[in-house]
């Protein structure tokens, strides 16, 4: 995802007078901004990065919905609208079979030693963004059995 994308998105809901939409989109914008300063690379922000963020920001608003009150419908509304907006600009994630497939293919000789700490070290630093960490705790649980 580019930002330039987001951009040109945030303006569309606001010539389009989404107000929720627009808030969700540069809410996003503000976060990538903040990232690609706090790395240095203010100008020229990697597609990457965006992509970071915006698993980071998804992940965020999912713990909002997660922890909103019972009695408060309309706060956990615009949470659950935010998250989908957000979930439209998120990268694919590869599900539990892809990320097993992925490791023994690429790792097959490290899942051998069935040292869980040395499988998700080489196996997280080379699937960051492309799966859940979790989905990959599980896969690399299972197969140290």
């Amino acid at each position: 995802m580019q930002l330039e994308t987001l951009r040109k998105d945030m303006v569309a809901a606001m010539k389009a007078r989404e107000k929720e939409r627009k808030e969700a989109i540069s809410t996003l914008i503000s976060a990538v901004k903040k990232a690609g300063i706090d790395a240095g690379c203010r100008e020229d922000i990697p597609e990457s990065m965006v992509d970071q963020v915006i698993l980071k920001e998804l992940k965020t608003v999912k713990e909002q919905i997660d922890t909103c009150p019972e009695g408060r419908e309309d706060l956990k509304a615009e949470y659950q609208f935010r998250y989908d907006v957000i979930k439209t600009y998120a990268p694919v994630q590869m599900d539990a079979e892809e990320v097993k497939a992925y490791i023994m293919e690429k790792f097959a000789d490290t899942v051998a030693t069935k040292n869980k700490g040395m499988i998700m070290k080489a196996v997280m630093a080379d699937m960051k963004g492309k799966a859940d960490g979790k989905v990959i705790n599980q896969v690399v649980a299972e197969l140290c059995k």
